[in-house]
């Protein structure tokens, strides 16, 4: 549960951005960095360059409000989303009735790593994540936009087989994954 304790949350991500997971290379926040083409490089430096300034603000509004008000009106939601965020990844990648498969180094490849992650029913916030729930997919082929996540994962499902794992569904709210989150909290101890 030290992934939900405050500071953590409010830093996870940005350091995940900075410096990627361990053994990966890359910043999110470099136009050179070898996760991007070169022709992505301007819109990298663009994108950095807004995250700097929302970033500068957010410190210019702490001395203009204080930083308790920025706290309460900015800090308070980023946390919460982080937590949200750092929770639907995880399930993504953890929590399975079965364990998943876990690979490194040779025995890691696109394709297997792809295919073991989980699609998830998130119930009424499957629209609001763009049908993220549908993962298997989305890291299969990234480059299949949103809006066809639900087709390409029901024309895909054949096709994967044994291979892909099946979401448990839900109600309007998703209280099922707590369950999983939690279970797997216990027994999973590294993402």
């Amino acid at each position: 549960m030290l992934r939900y304790t405050v500071p953590l949350p409010m830093l996870a991500y940005p350091i995940y951005l900075w410096y990627r997971s361990p053994g990966k290379e890359g910043s999110h926040f470099n136009p050179y960095s070898s996760l991007f083409a070169p022709s992505e490089r301007k819109l990298i430096a663009t994108s950095t360059t807004c995250w700097s300034i929302m970033l500068a603000t957010l410190v210019y509004l702490s001395f203009l409000v204080g930083p308790v008000t920025v706290l309460k009106v900015y800090g308070v939601p980023y946390i919460i989303f982080v937590m949200w965020l750092d929770a639907v990844t995880y399930l993504h990648h953890h929590g399975h009735d079965g364990k998943l498969p876990w690979y490194r180094g040779k025995e890691w490849s696109y394709l297997r790593g792809g295919l073991t992650t989980i699609d998830r029913d998130y119930g009424i916030f499957n629209n609001i994540h763009h049908d993220i729930g549908t993962h298997v997919i989305h890291h299969l082929f990234p480059q299949i936009p949103h809006y066809h996540l639900v087709d390409a994962t029901k024309a895909a499902k054949h096709v994967l087989g044994r291979y892909y794992r099946e979401p448990k569904t839900s109600g309007a709210i998703p209280i099922h994954l707590v369950e999983s989150l939690v279970a797997s909290i216990k027994k999973d101890h590294y993402v």
